[in-house]
């Protein structure tokens, strides 16, 4: 099975020696279901030819803001509603998670609650889920036939679906403990020291990455989202 990854951003490069870039992360998060990946650097202007081009998708994190002015963002927005009018599944992470909502009738923004960074916990289909976060922007208004399946105190729309085929998440389940320990070091001069501290303090603390995977795989293999 063919899996589109539509990359929107690159991690920094004093990251990517020891994780690689985003599309990485997702492939050993996906490891060992049959999927073959291949990776269309959006960001960086390179489109697949259209919705057909693989036989489900995945959209990763990014540093920009959904809302902001990029020329890769309209073509991508336009590649969505193509996806969704295709029926093809979708899975959108953190940036993915915003651009899908916005392309689809929501509203994404620079949150006033500030930053959510390092391992959160989520009520998630009524039952609790650790997940590493990293972000500022927010989900504010939901589009049209959007359902809320993960929400905490702090993010109000932190997983959403869109009938059978769309699931899209506000945190990171690629994101190991490493990679939050060199988000800190690296990519946090505007992050709260306070913030920085306690995700620096629970980095130990185990994460429900491999429930979310499972989710994923199985949306991404036809199941209802």
């Amino acid at each position: 099975m063919k899996i589109g990854i539509l990359q929107t951003g690159h991690v920094a490069d004093e990251i990517q020696p020891a994780l690689g870039d985003y599309s990485d992360m997702f492939a050993r998060l996906l490891d060992g279901h049959g999927f073959d990946f291949v990776t269309f650097n959006v960001v960086d202007g390179e489109f697949p030819d259209g919705p057909m081009a693989c036989d489900g998708w995945l959209i990763t994190g990014s540093r920009h803001g959904a809302y902001e002015d990029h020329a890769f963002i309209p073509p991508l927005e336009t590649l969505i509603r193509a996806i969704r009018d295709a029926g093809l599944p979708l899975i959108g992470v953190c940036f993915g998670h915003q651009i899908i909502a916005q392309a689809l009738g929501g509203r994404v923004e620079k949150f006033a609650g500030g930053w959510s960074v390092g391992r959160q916990e989520y009520l998630l289909d009524g039952e609790t889920v650790a997940l590493n976060a990293w972000h500022q922007d927010q989900v504010v208004e939901l589009p049209p036939g959007a359902e809320v399946v993960a929400s905490n105190d702090f993010c109000a729309n932190a997983a959403l679906v869109y009938g059978q085929r769309i699931f899209t998440v506000q945190a990171h389940p690629e994101f190991t403990s490493a990679m939050v320990e060199v988000l800190v070091a690296y990519r946090s001069t505007t992050v709260p020291a306070a913030l920085k501290a306690a995700a620096a303090a629970n980095l130990a603390a185990p994460t429900d990455n491999q429930r979310l995977a499972a989710r994923m795989v199985a949306v991404l293999k036809g199941g209802a989202a």
